[in-house]
């Protein structure tokens, strides 16, 4: 098994109230690079701080990193778009963080990027992947890539309450920007992502296209945009069996209907409950409230954790440990 991470940055992801990657807009571009950091080293190294959103919760990395460190699992990290340096060995896509969705065209070179994923993932020599992401206000641009291709467009949230009538504001400025209408451009993935997407979701299909191409059974660790980067590959022609590996907050999520989503791409779910209740402690209050629901494959580390034999109880314990010692009871350091 093997867990590619890929990360990146959007000018979509500083509009404010879409997403809860980070304290504010101008921390979150440091968020993705963090993340890989956290997932590699266990800890920031270059990036200031752990991320943490506005109300305090923290990045769901310290969530996939506590689960990994119970698994045999290799790591790699491809940089698709990041906008600060990590310290974290990556692979380099070679395109810039996306535009704002409201441009033209938010990503220019959509087609290098999902090439370079497509070469990556040809390059797999391991039976399973589980891929998975990092981009702030990664939703609104999942949301647009599937109204530009035709799919139910509903999405999930890193907030609490999903503020849904937003990001389709975002999405119909997009639209109109790109001269787009919903379906318009179905089968033409690579069109979709240039016009209504991110560096990240054209990496990913790549990825996967690439992968499954050689028999390489991939598992998507995430959700909404998870099912984006899933339909950009569907449109593409992949017809391998592809499965979807998230949480059940996720699951729980009402403005969000994972199962019919799934069921549209031919996709299976696999569904994991952290029991993040059993245990009173701040690491694990705002996930119980809704808060960063998934990201950074927390979903499917857990799946492959529980899979894998490890207990919740271990899992849980670690991400205590990594939380008070990264964190701590005054906030990020």
């Amino acid at each position: 098994m093997i867990a590619a991470f890929v990360v990146g940055t959007t000018a979509t992801g500083r509009i404010d109230g879409l997403s809860a990657a980070g304290a504010s807009p101008a921390v979150m571009r440091h968020t993705p690079a963090a993340d890989a950091e956290i997932v590699t080293y266990g800890r920031p190294v270059f990036a200031p701080s752990v991320p943490v959103s506005p109300e305090g919760c923290p990045t769901p990395s310290l969530v996939t990193r506590a689960a990994l460190d119970r698994l045999s699992v290799e790591t790699m990290v491809l940089d698709a778009g990041l906008a600060t340096r990590t310290a974290a060995p990556t692979v380099e896509v070679g395109v810039s963080p996306g535009d704002d969705l409201r441009a033209e065209r938010p990503v220019p070179n959509a087609d290098a990027a999902f090439e370079a994923g497509a070469r990556v993932g040809r390059a797999i020599t391991h039976d399973e992947m589980l891929v998975a992401e990092s981009i702030p206000g990664g939703t609104t641009t999942a949301m647009g890539v599937l109204t530009a291709l035709g799919e139910p467009n509903g999405v999930s949230s890193s907030l609490p309450e999903n503020p849904l009538e937003r990001k389709r504001s975002v999405v119909d400025a997009g639209l109109a920007a790109s001269e787009v209408g919903p379906g318009e451009l179905a089968g033409q993935p690579i069109e979709a992502v240039e016009r209504m997407g991110d560096p990240v979701l054209a990496t990913i299909a790549g990825l996967v296209t690439g992968a499954a191409a050689e028999g390489v059974a991939v598992t998507l660790a995430g959700g909404s945009q998870m099912v984006a980067a899933a339909a950009l590959a569907r449109h593409g022609g992949v017809d391998a069996p592809l499965s979807i590996a998230t949480t059940a907050f996720v699951e729980w999520d009402d403005s969000f209907d994972l199962h019919g989503a799934a069921d549209a791409l031919d996709l299976s779910t696999r569904v994991t409950d952290p029991g993040f209740e059993a245990v009173d402690h701040v690491a694990f209050e705002r996930y119980r409230l809704g808060e960063a629901k998934e990201g950074v494959g927390m979903g499917g580390a857990l799946w492959l954790a529980d899979r894998e034999g490890v207990p919740m109880a271990a899992v849980r314990d670690r991400i205590v440990d990594y939380y008070d010692r990264l964190v701590g009871e005054d906030g990020p350091r």
